[in-house]
């Protein structure tokens, strides 16, 4: 994430959220199911995640400028 924009960060957490809910499927064919089959479910579950994971890069301050005389 440190360097990473919004967008890649986006596309990772994805891949990342569809290997955990298929790792999930032998114990969990519900939630399997619902995630593969529901979009709205899908969406929410990504969004959901996301917002709570995701820390955008903390920009740099930029440095006072010099007092002119």
């Amino acid at each position: 994430m440190k360097n990473s924009d919004r967008q890649n960060a986006r596309i990772e957490h994805d891949k990342a959220l569809q290997r955990v809910i298929v790792e999930l499927l032998a114990d969990h064919a519900e939630l399997f199911k619902q995630f593969s089959d529901n979009s709205s479910f899908k969406k929410w579950l990504g969004d959901t995640n996301f917002l709570n994971t995701y820390t955008p890069p903390v920009s740099q301050p930029a440095s006072p400028a010099s007092p002119l005389a």
